[in-house]
């Protein structure tokens, strides 16, 4: 099955939370990679998103500088969505 993998930069300005992830997160900009599959039988070339990955720093003082978390995609749209109201 063909997949397609894209990346891009989402900016909160204000504080957000995801469910995968343990508390409040600052804003600011974050790197989202993105993998998606090819759904196959269709007369045209539509793709399902099957993995969403954000880049987080890591915990304070724990020496890990970023730490890759899976979520829900739908949840990070969400989060933006939410994020753009005034």
């Amino acid at each position: 099955m063909f997949e397609r993998k894209s990346q891009r930069t989402v900016t909160f300005a204000k504080p957000f939370r995801l469910s995968s992830v343990d508390g409040v997160q600052p804003p600011g900009a974050y790197s989202v990679e993105i993998e998606e599959e090819l759904i196959e039988g269709l007369s045209f070339p539509a793709y399902r998103r099957v993995l969403t990955v954000i880049l987080l720093p890591g915990p304070p003082g724990s020496g890990i500088l970023v730490q890759a978390v899976t979520v829900n995609g739908d949840e990070l749209d969400e989060a933006e969505r939410l994020d753009a109201l005034p």
